[in-house]
């Protein structure tokens, strides 16, 4: 494998970058491409700016300052404590489960990494999870813990083992 990737590093790294902006984003757009051996940045055709309808999740901050609350602002896994690095992460998704929205149950206070990492299934949870060498998560002081019933349905429906 290491091989191939010394002997063709230019389409390896292309499909490497490819792969990384799949993981993250949802649009199809492609900003390198590979022609004739050579890598190429291509930019966007038309204009550079337009204008978006946006709808706004009522309620979303209501449910940042419960759950963060109830973690002490705090991530459950990292105990990282800075405000601006930190999600009120929904463990059923917002999308599919409006009832749930703003249940503080469905949250976990997580740093933007651990955020990305469990909305994209490459983490999941249990009660009991071991993140770090034998270190419980931190549940929150303030508010019922986690719904395990929202962490079994992340687990079986979201996370990909």
């Amino acid at each position: 494998m290491w091989q191939e990737i010394r002997s063709n590093s230019l389409t390896m790294g292309t499909a490497a970058e490819e792969l990384f902006h799949d993981l993250f984003t949802k649009d199809q757009a492609k900003d390198v491409v590979v022609e004739d051996g050579q890598i190429k940045l291509v930019p966007p055709s038309g204009p550079t700016e337009t204008q978006a309808t946006v709808k706004i999740r009522r309620g979303q901050q209501f449910f940042r300052q419960a759950v963060l609350t109830a973690y002490d602002v705090r991530c459950c896994i990292s105990g990282i404590n800075v405000p601006r690095l930190l999600v009120a992460s929904h463990i059923k998704p917002w999308g599919k489960f409006p009832d749930e929205r703003l249940n503080p149950r469905n949250g976990l206070c997580l740093s933007s990494l651990h955020d990305a990492a469990f909305d994209n299934g490459l983490i999941t949870l249990e009660q009991n999870f071991v993140p770090y060498e034998g270190k419980p998560i931190r549940l929150p002081e303030k508010l019922a813990e986690p719904d395990g019933e929202f962490l079994r349905y992340h687990r079986m429906e979201i996370f990909r083992s």
